[in-house]
This record gives structure tokens, C-alpha cells and sequence, in this order.
């Protein structure tokens, strides 16, 4: 079972797993050091106490272990969701669990009315991610494919689904 956690000073180690060689290559930045990984975990920390809050930054953890972040931004022009999973944790479902728990948390909590979220063209893994987890392909802003997601309408008071007899 994965979950969504905030993140605390003791992720930094962890921090630096998941910011490895392997998982930033479509992110255009180098890998995660220590002090870059202790500040990480510190703005996640003070953006959890700010109010109103505008930046979700979680941890997306199994059986304790951080496997990535999940982040949901309210402080731009739209609200957007990334995500970035540790290596060794890729191809599991993961991610998508994630992102989908980040969505309840916009759409269900917060009452958001839309989500973007992009990603490189050469990661089509990411993309699956996003699909699964309920954007649709918008497509393709600077570069970037992009997505969008909207709340699921709940049925119809009578309406029922599926074929009738």
C-alpha cells in the first residue's frame, strides 16, 4: 500500500536517492546533493505550516520507505502536479497511485476545478502515468506534452451505469 506523507528533516538521505542519476534525466539538472537535500526537506516543511497553502510537496512512501514526491502547486497562474519516483521503485504502479492521491487532495479537499501537468516528450513512461491517474493529453506547450485533469462527475441521482437489460 503506498501513501502520501510529509515529508521531515530525517528524507534527506532518502531525498537524494530519489533526486539520483537515473531519475533526473528528463529534468535538466544535476543529481541531489546533501545540503541541496536538507534545504528540500526544509521548504516542504515550512510550506506544509504556511496559510493558506500553496505548495504540497509530500513523500509517497511504502511500508516507511520515501519512494518519491508528489508536489502539487497552487502558486502558479493553473494549479500543476509532478512527481518523481526513486529508480529502483519505477514500473509498479507507484506513481500513479500517487498522483492519484495528490488529485483527491486538489479535487476533493481543495475544490480545485482543474489540473495541469506536463512532461519531456522522450518519457512516454511518465505520460502512461498521468493518463492512468485521469489527465487527458492537452498537447504540446514549449516543448513539453501536456495534460489535464478535472474532477470525476459523480452519477446522476437514478442515473445508472452500465447497460441496461
Amino acid at each position: 500500500m503506498i501513501g502520501l506523507r510529509e515529508l521531515t528533516s530525517d528524507d534527506a538521505v532518502a531525498l537524494q536517492d530519489i533526486y539520483g542519476p537515473e531519475s533526473i534525466g528528463f529534468l535538466g539538472r544535476g543529481p541531489m546533493g546533501p545540503a541541496e537535500a536538507g534545504s528540500y526537506a526544509r521548504e516542504a516543511m515550512a510550506a506544509a505550516d504556511q496559510l493558506p497553502r500553496t505548495v504540497y510537496t509530500v513523500g509517497l512512501a511504502r511500508k516507511g520507505d520515501l519512494l518519491g514526491i508528489v508536489k502539487l502547486r497552487l502558486d502558479r497562474p493553473a494549479a500543476t502536479v509532478s512527481y518523481i519516483l526513486r529508480a529502483d521503485a519505477w514500473g509498479r504502479g507507484y506513481a500513479t497511485e500517487g498522483v492519484r492521491g495528490i488529485l483527491a487532495l486538489g479535487f476533493d479537499r481543495l475544490g480545485l476545478p482543474v489540473v495541469h501537468a506536463k512532461h519531456h516528450p522522450d518519457n512516454p513512461a511518465s505520460g502512461r502515468v498521468l493518463t492512468k491517474a485521469g489527465f487527458t493529453p492537452t498537447g504540446r506547450v514549449s516543448g513539453f506534452e501536456t495534460y489535464l485533469a478535472r474532477p470525476r462527475q459523480p452519477p446522476r441521482p437514478g442515473h445508472r451505469r452500465g447497460r441496461s437489460a
